[in-house]
């Protein structure tokens, strides 16, 4: 059973990410309720602005630290195939996280709608203004939503099987908490991954 666990900033990252992907996918769902032009799903909508732009902030901020100072964990024993499908996991939701942060302002801006920030400032738009444009990057953006949606369940799935089945300690790494005893340090990965 593996002891190593990621670093606080690497944690804090990741959860921040979680809540706020579930978060955003909520609110544009609870917003197709809400009548058109209708004060709540105005604010619906502009919460979803000011939290995804936040989620961008997140995402930099993740993406930068794992790149630099972030704890790398090496795979925990097991066949290469699975080592292989994580990495393709892991991969995959980068990507279409980033995706996503990219897609939401160029949507909004295509919309001509703001992107407001909690009421604290308004960015200027990206695009000009392309009902056309904004009705396919909104679908484009609704898309990307589902698949990270199906490909975090399955992420969320093999964690805990790696809990519950084959009790290798893989979840145990991401969750908040203590770290262990024995202090056991992270084992940095090679430069191809492996």
């Amino acid at each position: 059973m593996t002891q190593e666990r990621y670093d606080r900033p690497t944690l804090v990252l990741h959860w921040l990410t979680v809540a706020l992907v579930l978060t955003l996918w909520s609110i544009a769902q609870l917003w197709d309720w809400l009548p058109r032009g209708s004060a709540p799903r105005h604010a619906a909508q502009a919460l979803h602005v000011s939290l995804g732009l936040l989620f961008i902030l997140v995402l930099a901020a993740r993406l930068t630290w794992r790149a630099t100072a972030g704890r790398r964990l090496a795979p925990p024993p097991g066949p290469r195939s699975l080592v292989l499908a994580a990495r393709a996991m892991h991969g995959a939701l980068y990507l279409l996280l980033i995706a996503m942060a990219i897609s939401g302002p160029l949507n909004r801006s295509a919309g001509g709608d703001p992107l407001g920030f909690f009421g604290l400032f308004t960015l200027p738009p990206l695009l000009a203004k392309n009902k056309a444009l904004a009705e396919t990057i909104n679908d484009v953006h609704g898309t990307i939503a589902t698949i990270i949606l199906i490909l975090a369940g399955l992420h969320a799935a093999a964690a805990l099987a790696h809990h519950y089945l084959w009790r290798d300690g893989v979840l145990a790494r991401m969750l908040p908490g203590r770290a262990p005893r024995d202090g056991a340090a992270a084992v940095p990965l090679s430069p191809d991954g492996s």
